[in-house]
């Protein structure tokens, strides 16, 4: 049977959907059957090929609804995060493709306009889709469109906390332009939700008989010229004061002036609609709330939503999710930093653990659970994040602040102004610093030591392995002023038995891991250089001596290693996993130059100077030139270029 043939048995609406035109040709009373369809499809494939899992269960009524009203491409859909935009990828002519998703070569994990023309935007990272989408309508009216855009943003109950979600608020209602906010309500973020605004979406109700009223006042005032552009915020927190009045309960986007529709079940394609058609087309900004599931339509998925957030693969039949054995394996650097943040706050009460909603994908879950009082999840809320840690340094704790690489970036001004400048003693766990893999370009922890290295008073620093992670963890509580930034990436260490005894190291000081007759010099940062290791291994059995230093701090770096280094070699190759531009190689050569040492060549390993997509770390490690072959081959044509000039 043909592939062909096997999606038209198996999906006979959805076989037949290669655009969103081909939706919009069926009867409103098929859309139930298309999104039983669409959900079957999503279990199928991620079943074998893994992505986020429960996010894009819970939103395929919003997204075939959304399709089926507007006039996309044309009309836009902005997605917020992109973790719930599977629907929307399968019903944009991605269909056939849906299998490569999140692989090298294949579509992308997440919305991404250089794919298709109905992702609109870049979605990764959360909380800005609002601005977007508020950018795009503007935009529609000083283009003068002839056929004004319809601009809908997408934004879950997480993201919505952001702050810059809110700063997209703030303004929206204050513009008049036609933009419609869907609030994908499904009480949860990755981890349960955190926060009083949390609480307050899982408890608003609203009069729908009241909005109804409310549109056929305002239409009739504006007819008979009682009301215009000018006082219709007037009018409007008066109603919004009134109805406040009545139901004893405050609306917090409509005390913005922004018109509120729901909440409504997010799962009634039929009633969702139906609603869309009656507001899409009123003036000013609106939010439609919708209430969901996250796993809707798989039970697993429904009962554990945060586990099957990205489950890897499964039995769709039984839903038991299909691991390795890891007995006797490293563990996740992510579990070594869970597990000693809380060994050593044990006998450190200053010590105190922050997050970013994420306490499971960065472990901080081990010491919300044994040390609640000194854990603290603050939501998607990374500049918060890092300036409440700011604060309780000032006041004497030492806050352990563990963000993604990626997401810290949203922080960089806290860092600077609220943490660097005042020498506070806060410890930036950096996880899934590097090439991260699957997730792709808006994941991947590639700039952190180049913009943490330019900040005075910062110390950055990479362990090699697991024991020296946990060494500069306790060399970082041990400090009383100063940040530190310790990054480390995705995935396994190398050493099963990582729990050492822990002791304090001497800050800006490397290690040379090997020396012998050697002809040129690496540098190496990070877990990167285990792989250096084995190159340099292989390269001695070919009668290549290489000199291999473990610099394992990026600021301040280890001068007698450099002047070790520029004295003895005149060819040195860097290699780190991160940036070229500005990182461990952009160090080295500054150092050198300042120095007069400028007769020493420098060869630089890492992530080009280019946005790198989606794939497995090996795959993308050769892309970018970084894998075991690549290491070994400059250092063989440099060690041939000295011989033949002796």
């Amino acid at each position: 049977m043909s592939d062909n043939q096997h999606i038209i048995n198996e999906y006979p609406l959805l076989a037949h959907i290669d655009d969103p035109a081909d939706l919009r040709r069926l009867p409103v009373e098929q859309l139930p059957a298309v999104c039983a369809e669409l959900r079957k499809f999503i279990i199928d494939v991620l079943s074998q090929n893994p992505g986020h899992f429960a996010s894009s269960m819970g939103t395929v009524e919003i997204t075939v609804a959304l399709h089926y009203v507007f006039n996309t491409p044309y009309d836009r859909i902005v997605w917020d995060v992109g973790h719930q935009a599977y629907s929307h990828k399968i019903l944009t002519g991605r269909r056939d493709r849906f299998e490569t998703n999140r692989k090298f070569g294949g579509l992308s994990g997440f919305p991404n306009p250089k794919e298709s023309e109905y992702d609109t935007f870049t979605a990764g990272h959360a909380s800005n889709s609002i601005s977007a989408a508020l950018g795009m309508a503007i935009a529609t009216q000083v283009n003068h469109d002839a056929t004004p855009r319809n601009v809908v943003a997408v934004i879950g109950d997480a993201s919505i906390s952001g702050g810059l979600a809110f700063e997209g608020l703030n303004n929206a209602s204050i513009n008049n332009s036609n933009m419609l906010i869907i609030l994908n309500d499904n009480d949860m973020a990755i981890d349960e939700n955190v926060g009083a605004l949390g609480e307050y979406m899982a408890h608003l109700t609203t009069s729908k008989r009241y909005n109804d009223f409310r549109y056929k006042a305002y239409k009739f005032l504006r007819l008979h010229n009682l009301v215009n552009e000018r006082n219709k915020g007037a009018i409007l927190r008066f109603n919004n004061s009134l109805k406040a009045l009545i139901s004893s309960q405050q609306n917090i986007f409509e005390g913005l002036n922004i018109r509120y529709f729901g909440p409504f079940d997010g799962h009634n394609v039929a009633e969702i609609v139906r609603v869309l058609r009656d507001i899409k087309d009123m003036n000013g900004p609106k939010i439609l709330h919708l209430r969901t599931r996250k796993g809707k339509g798989y039970k697993p998925a429904e009962d554990d939503p945060a586990t099957w957030h990205a489950p890897g693969k499964f039995n769709k039949l039984t839903g038991e999710r299909i691991t390795s054995d890891s007995t006797g394996k490293p563990p996740k650097f992510q579990d070594v930093f869970g597990h000693t943040l809380v060994e050593l706050a044990r006998t450190n009460k200053k010590i105190v653990g922050i997050t970013a909603a994420m306490p499971t994908g960065c472990s901080m879950c081990y010491m919300l659970s044994e040390i609640p009082e000194r854990a603290f999840d603050v939501g998607i809320a990374e500049g918060h994040a890092v300036t409440l840690s700011g604060g309780m340094a000032k006041d004497g704790l030492l806050p352990f602040c563990c963000i993604y690489s990626t997401f810290l970036q949203r922080a960089y001004d806290e860092i600077i102004h609220d943490v660097a400048i005042q020498n506070l003693p806060v410890t930036f766990c950096i996880d899934r610093a590097g090439l991260v893999g699957e997730d792709g370009v808006t994941h991947h922890g590639a700039f952190d030591m180049a913009y943490l290295r330019s900040i005075p008073n910062m110390t950055v620093a990479s362990p090699i392995d697991e024991h020296w992670l946990r060494d500069l963890m306790y060399t970082a509580q041990l400090r009383s002023e100063g940040p530190m930034a310790i990054r480390y990436p995705r995935g396994s260490g190398v050493l099963p038995e990582w729990r050492n005894d822990m002791h304090e190291l001497p800050i800006g000081r490397g290690r040379r891991l090997s020396d012998g007759d050697a002809k040129v010099a690496v540098l190496s940062i990070g877990p990167m250089g285990n792989d250096v290791q084995k190159v340099v291994k292989s390269l001695a059995d070919e009668g290549i001596r290489v000199a291999h230093y473990d610099m394992v701090f990026l600021k301040p770096l280890d001068e007698e290693i450099l002047r070790e280094v520029s004295n003895r070699f005149s060819h040195v190759v860097t290699v780190e996993d991160g940036t070229v531009c500005g990182g461990l190689g952009s160090a080295v050569m500054e150092w050198l130059n300042d120095n007069s040492h400028n007769h020493v060549q420098v060869h630089r390993i890492g992530i080009p100077d280019s946005f790198v997509a989606q794939g497995s770390v090996a795959q993308l490690r050769k892309l970018c030139g970084m894998d075991n072959a690549r290491i070994a081959a400059p250092i063989k044509e440099l060690v041939i270029q000295k011989e033949l000039k002796t």
